[in-house]
């Protein structure tokens, strides 16, 4: 008897795939495009391979994503806003149609082993959980493992882990662990693994850490070798680095530094007071960054010391969109901005010197992120941020692709106009594959991206890509030719609890227009000059965009003006156990945001001490907790604001019922708790405001402990506090 021959659908040698995609860190950063940021790993593989000035991204996180692993535009797969904020429109729901097959599936029906470690950001948020659905895990999306995180960003110190289909937690007590460099070890862990098992067979590693999204949380010894860098600000930083930028060739000679947006505070204008906090969270930021690359070359160097390197092919995106402003003007917790909460720089460091001053900051304490006007800095040469599609400082990253094998390095730096679709199409390519026309039984899409692979021999290949649309909440362009039309919308990133939303008609938008064949900043609007150019590009923008399934305009924006439309699940009641863990916020009760009761029957020796349930971390949440025997109420408004209602008598040992009663008159206003036990009220507290949208983005609902970053600095040192009693039952019912 003789086994049928294994198929061969791969060309000879067919690379090895490793794909690093960091996150929130823009074009004028790395000191390898002429930012202040050293960058080893990103240097020694661009002097390795080659490098691009005009890549694109969709300016923020999930759509990227979900653009980078499908080759489809982020709208026609459902991903036009991050997970998070979905909405029931065709192009916003947050689900990657199985008709527009991952390369990670596709690779491995041909016979590719495949692996994603990091942030994932493309599973609603609402299918999360441990029961599932968990089909639209990474590993059911063609990973055949996966380690990481589930939303759009975690604590380094305390991270959400899932490995594969399970949760998984982080050591409690080691001082030394963060979450990237956790990665770094999976990933050489998975690449050990492969070589034992399938050294045959090449592999797809998709490595996306996840850093350096806010929080920005790493050692202080990288953010101390900063300091006194940036004292002069983002202004001077901005003219520092194009300087450079020219000097290298990294734009092209003659481009213009773009002037600072009036909506955004310049750096003469920081009070004296505020300037250490505005430093040390750039510096921060900036070793983050600088970690953050060398775990990269980790991983680089562990493909090198397996004998991997040379028949590996990297791609290095330095960003899924440019570097992010909604820190705003300085924040200790940045959910502060996603949930549209307004607040002061004063208050921020009133509550950051509860926490230990400027000590506290990038360590779990806190969730901290950089002044936006530091991420406009980032985005060096160009206008605006993350968020921003009208502009390149939102959607402008580096690229270095480097393949010893097959690509041989030049200094020329690329500048044929790509995007990120066009990823897929590009590796397709080298390894000779066709787009399949069906996978798994679903039909599929027509893949909308352009292969680069024209530009690995020939720096000065005319460019092949002759259309990119571009959208993200309601800011809006269209890429034709070399010329590029776009328009602002409606939201402005780096202004706090920004009002007028409501107000905004996407049809008296003012739109600009630029040659980028003589202006690679966008510097100069040609609107009034070529209104016929202008015409054109625009009506072309709106057949493309309903071909893309963008329409309504600006439904990224829907959940900033009607927050309870987000999707939630279809209960006002639910039981739960003793042992419940990591329940998702976008899963779990609006404990903090609606009107409801819970109710604990628990059974306590004297002195019981412990979490008996929390939502939420040290950003921002709330726990019912017992110290000594007595109950303790702490709602934690995203740190800014703290408040505690406790019990004055501890309960006895035996059996009590306890109940909490939050009643809260509308979404983000003001309310009140009470906890009876015995039903008998022991305590209270008024709350002045509320969390309207959500507390974090990974944080949980914990029964009977505080897993994660804990919701109250009373008990921090003894975390995860569990209960010392015995929880029976917990049933929880919102309430009108």
């Amino acid at each position: 008897m003789r086994w049928p021959a294994e198929p061969k659908r791969l060309p000879e040698d067919a690379p090895n795939i490793l794909i690093v995609l960091l996150d929130d860190v823009g074009f004028g950063v790395s000191e390898t495009f002429g930012g202040e940021v050293h960058t080893p790993t990103l240097s020694k593989l661009a002097d390795q391979g080659i490098r691009y000035n005009s890549f694109h991204t969709t300016s923020i996180c999930s759509p990227t994503r979900a653009a980078l692993l499908t080759g489809r535009n982020h709208t026609r797969v459902g991903s036009g806003t991050i997970a998070e904020r979905a909405v029931a429109f065709d192009g916003y729901t947050g689900v990657i149609p199985k008709e527009a097959a991952t390369l990670a599936e596709v690779l491995k029906h041909y016979g590719y082993r495949t692996s994603a470690f990091g942030k994932w950001h493309n599973t609603p948020a609402t299918e999360t959980t441990a029961i599932g659905p968990k089909d639209r895990w990474p590993n059911g999306y063609g990973f055949e493992y996966f380690y990481g995180f589930l939303a759009g960003e975690t604590s380094q110190w305390e991270p959400r882990l899932v490995e594969n289909y399970n949760f998984v937690e982080p050591p409690n007590d080691d001082p030394t662990y963060h979450l990237t460099e956790d990665l770094v070890d999976r990933a050489l862990d998975w690449l050990d693994d492969h070589r034992a098992y399938s050294p045959d067979k090449p592999f797809l590693m998709y490595w996306a850490p996840g850093a350096v999204h806010g929080p920005h949380h790493v050692f202080p010894e990288w953010a101390d070798k900063y300091k006194g860098k940036f004292d002069s600000g983002w202004d001077a930083y901005r003219e520092r680095v194009h300087q450079r930028q020219l000097a290298m060739g990294v734009i092209p000679p003659g481009t213009q530094l773009t002037p600072r947006a009036e909506t955004m505070q310049a750096w003469d204008d920081v009070p004296a007071e505020e300037r250490a906090f505005q430093l040390r969270l750039m510096e921060l930021y900036a070793g983050f960054v600088e970690h953050t690359d060398v775990q990269v070359g980790r991983v680089v160097s562990g493909l090198e010391e397996r004998g991997l390197r040379d028949n590996t092919i990297v791609f290095y995106l330095f960003g899924d969109n440019g570097s992010s402003a909604e820190g705003q003007r300085g924040s200790i917790s940045e959910l502060l901005a996603q949930n549209q909460i307004a607040n002061t720089v004063d208050e921020q460091i009133v509550a950051l010197e509860r926490l230990g001053g400027l000590d506290a900051l990038g360590t779990a304490k806190t969730d901290n992120m950089y002044h936006a006007g530091w991420a406009w800095a980032g985005c060096t040469p160009f206008r605006s941020t993350k968020l921003v599609a009208a502009h390149f400082g939102g959607t402008r990253n580096p690229l270095v692709v480097s393949w010893p094998n097959q690509i041989r390095s030049d200094k020329v730096v690329r500048q044929q106009f790509h995007h990120v679709v066009d990823i897929a199409p590009t590796i397709y390519e080298l390894l000779q594959i066709a787009p399949p026309q069906s996978v798994n039984g679903h039909e599929q899409m027509p893949i909308d991206g352009v292969s680069m692979v024209y530009t690995f021999s020939n720096a000065e290949a005319a460019c092949q890509k002759q259309e990119q649309f571009f959208d993200n909440n309601g800011s809006r362009g269209l890429y034709r030719d070399g010329w590029f039309a776009s328009t602002f919308g409606p939201l402005t990133p780096w202004i706090n609890a920004q009002k007028g939303l409501s107000e905004w008609d996407s049809a008296r938008d003012v739109w600009q227009l630029y040659d980028l064949r003589n202006d690679f900043s966008q510097a100069t609007d040609l609107a009034s000059r070529y209104p016929e150019k202008l015409a054109e590009l625009q009506s072309r923008f709106v057949e493309v965009a309903k071909d893309n399934q963008v329409f309504p305009l600006g439904a990224g924006i829907w959940l900033r003006l009607h927050p309870e439309d987000v999707k939630r699940p279809p209960y006002d009641h639910w039981t739960f156990s003793g042992k419940t863990r990591r329940m998702p916020e976008f899963t779990a009760p609006g404990l903090g945001k609606q009107s409801n009761r819970v109710v604990l029957d628990i059974s306590v020796e004297d002195a019981a001490s412990g979490v008996l349930y929390a939502l939420g971390g040290a950003g921002g949440g709330l726990s019912l907790s017992m110290e000594k025997g007595c109950l303790v109420y702490h709602y934690n408004m995203m740190i800014i604001e703290q408040y505690v209602a406790r019990c004055s008598q501890p309960l006895a040992a035996g059996t009590h019922r306890v109940e909490v009663i939050t009643r809260i008159a509308r979404l983000g206003g003001a309310g009140t708790v009470a906890i009876l036990v015995d039903n008998k009220q022991v305590a209270a507290v008024d709350l002045k405001r509320t969390t309207p949208v959500a507390f974090s983005a990974s944080e949980t609902f914990d029964v009977g402990v505080d897993l994660g970053s804990v919701v109250s600095a009373s008990y921090e040192g003894r975390r995860p506090f569990e209960f010392s009693g015995v929880i029976d039952r917990v049933e929880v019912e919102l309430i009108d």
